[in-house]
């Protein structure tokens, strides 16, 4: 290096963004459903928890229009969500030891106490776990929801 001049250009080049941290142009297909279109109940938002699978994923706030009285059978979640594979789930199915005990109390206290838990099929190795409850005074279903990743 002759001069300060060309140091600081040598720098200058070395630290210039090499596009590395870019999002490439073939993006992955998000797996999901559409699963919020009102407002969230601050509650959920403040939830912190990970599903725990072959990928460890955050759960999402839920909060959908919804007109019924108690927790949909998973026929209407169905609808509502616009997907076909959608089951019912036991509270002892989905948290056999206990680990989600704060998911459920959020979205018991989110809704009006009694809680339904779905599973939406993605495929052979991908599902959604739904765990809501019903806000009757908004209209709306809220709850939590988590990918889960299962080989």
């Amino acid at each position: 290096m002759s001069s300060d001049a060309d140091y600081a250009s040598f720098l200058d080049k070395a630290n210039q963004d090499t596009g590395a941290n870019k999002p490439s142009t073939q993006s992955k297909k998000k797996v999901g459903t559409k699963s919020v279109d009102t407002a969230v109940p601050k509650a959920l938002e403040e939830v912190e928890e990970y599903y725990v699978s072959d990928a460890d994923e955050p759960f999402e706030p839920v909060s959908l229009k919804y007109k019924g009285k108690g927790v949909p059978s998973a026929d209407e979640l169905g609808k509502l969500l616009s997907h076909d594979e959608v089951s019912s789930v036991s509270e002892k199915e989905f948290d056999p030891e206990g680990q989600y005990k704060s998911v459920l109390d959020a979205v018991k206290k989110a809704g009006s106490g009694e809680v339904g838990v779905f599973r939406v099929e993605h495929g052979s190795t991908r599902a959604e776990y739904y765990v809501v409850s019903v806000d009757t005074k908004e209209g709306r279903l809220v709850g939590l929801k988590a990918l889960a990743v299962e080989s």
